[in-house]
């Protein structure tokens, strides 16, 4: 039943996917149009009632409905990040009685992450420095695409402070703090496996909570998953115009095709090398993760989703996936270390910075440190990208224009990064779970 359930989701997403794609490129099509021909107002008022970000103070006397339905779905999402994150860790660490084990499975989770961003790294820079050469990064910045500076930007080193929070009540009510919830999981649950037959109540609270969390999940997911990624796709395409993609095409482009090659070709080679398993199945099982990352462009709203086909049809032991993905959609995120790398190459390209191999090693040192601080929600990975440039030197007011183009266009390359960072959480407990043992492989091929 879980099997053809899952087939039955992962058909109506990659309808509604199709669905949105076709919406949103119509609704381009029709807004340069109308563009064009002096139908700004009539324009305005499409966008007004189905596409505008209602949160926005210019936006007070919008109706928003794609925008209002998109977002009741995520929250819907975010609203058990916290609960379930806590409760799986927690309960993996109780499961786990042999200390060995669970440090083995630490470095094995850690030692995965970091070899697949560094291959990530490597790629990137390749890419960025071939078409850095080719001269396809020297592209003209219209200044009215200008925007933020990006001031929202922190060190990111700051993640080591902020994984282990100084106030309880703060850490559970803050989704961008999921570092912090993990290593009070961790706490918790091995506080509880060393008092042992103590501590009953608190354990099965803990498994009654994590229960409603999966109920709620499958329930939200199954009945409005597909509903959702229609609405989402279709107000991304309608919300950007030919104009804004035009001056950095070649960014795109480069960008985009780094990304697709890494998920489908990268991911498959390092998971074959690595567990000797036959990577078809993963992708096969996993596409409807991809798609649904791609339409949410967050690893956290993607993380219910994800650990539900891990453990169901991949067979990664439950204790696997509950502590490798919370784990992965908070320090690994080899999708957002590839664009920020690209992005910053094709940033000091445009502003006449020299580019060497030599910076280009810089880039992807801080790429990796921040793309790990980044949190796992829409658009993060741009705004962390001003630390890098930052810290590289990169501040004439080219480099600032030519980062605020990057967060004028880079919603799309975004939601592709999301696809990418859930596929390497997927791929790490996959990896985890066969050299531990506690893989089934009858569920992995079937």
């Amino acid at each position: 039943m879980k099997k053809i359930n899952g087939k039955q989701l992962a058909k109506r997403m990659a309808i509604a996917m199709i669905l949105g794609l076709a919406a949103g490129f119509g609704c381009i099509v029709l807004r340069e149009y109308m563009l064009g021909n002096g139908y700004n107002e009539t324009w305005n008022t499409i966008n007004n009632l189905l596409f505008a970000d209602i949160s926005k103070e210019e936006n007070a006397n919008a109706v928003g409905i794609f925008y209002i339905l998109g977002q009741l779905f995520i929250n819907a999402l975010q609203l058990i990040i916290i609960p379930m994150v806590f409760t799986s860790i927690a309960l993996a660490m109780c499961h786990i009685s042999d200390t060995k084990k669970l440090g083995r499975i630490s470095y094995k989770t850690i030692g995965y992450f970091f070899l697949t961003s560094f291959i990530a790294l490597i790629v990137a820079g390749i890419v960025g420095f071939g078409v850095y050469h080719a001269g396809l990064f020297e592209v003209e910045i219209n200044s009215t695409l200008a925007g933020g500076t990006g001031s929202t930007a922190s060190n990111p080193l700051m993640v080591i402070l902020q994984a282990v929070p100084n106030n309880i009540a703060s850490a559970f009510t803050n989704n961008g703090g999921v570092l912090g919830i993990v290593f009070l999981a961790v706490c918790v649950g091995i506080c509880i496996n060393t008092l042992g037959e103590k501590i009953e109540v608190l354990k099965k609270l803990l498994q009654e909570v994590n229960d409603i969390v999966v109920v709620f999940l499958s329930f939200v997911i199954t009945k409005f998953g597909p509903m959702a990624i229609f609405f989402l796709l279709t107000r991304t395409f309608a919300i950007y115009g030919i104009d804004h993609l035009k001056p950095a095409a070649a960014y795109v482009i480069t960008t985009i095709l780094t990304l697709l090659l890494f998920l489908i070709v990268g991911y498959a080679l390092i998971l074959f090398v690595t567990t000797k398993l036959n990577p078809l199945p993963f992708l096969r099982k996993m596409a409807k993760v991809s798609l649904f990352g791609f339409s949410t462009s967050s690893s956290a709203a993607t993380l219910p989703l994800n650990e539900k086909t891990t453990v169901e049809e991949l067979g990664v032991s439950e204790e696997i996936a509950s502590f490798v993905l919370p784990l992965g959609m908070t320090i690994n995120m080899d999708g957002t270390a590839i664009m920020q790398v690209i992005a910053a190459i094709f940033i000091a390209a445009t502003a006449g910075y020299d580019v060497t191999i030599g910076n280009i090693a810089i880039i992807a040192t801080l790429a990796l440190v921040a793309s790990i601080g980044t949190p796992a929600a829409p658009g993060a990975g741009a705004v962390i990208l001003f630390t890098i440039l930052t810290g590289l030197g990169y501040t004439n007011d080219a480099a600032m224009l030519a980062y605020s183009l990057i967060l004028a266009i880079n919603r799309p390359i975004e939601m592709l990064v999301t696809s990418l960072n859930v596929i390497g959480d997927s791929s790490a407990s996959v990896y985890v779970a066969k050299s531990e043992g506690l893989l089934d492989e009858e569920t992995y091929h079937s």
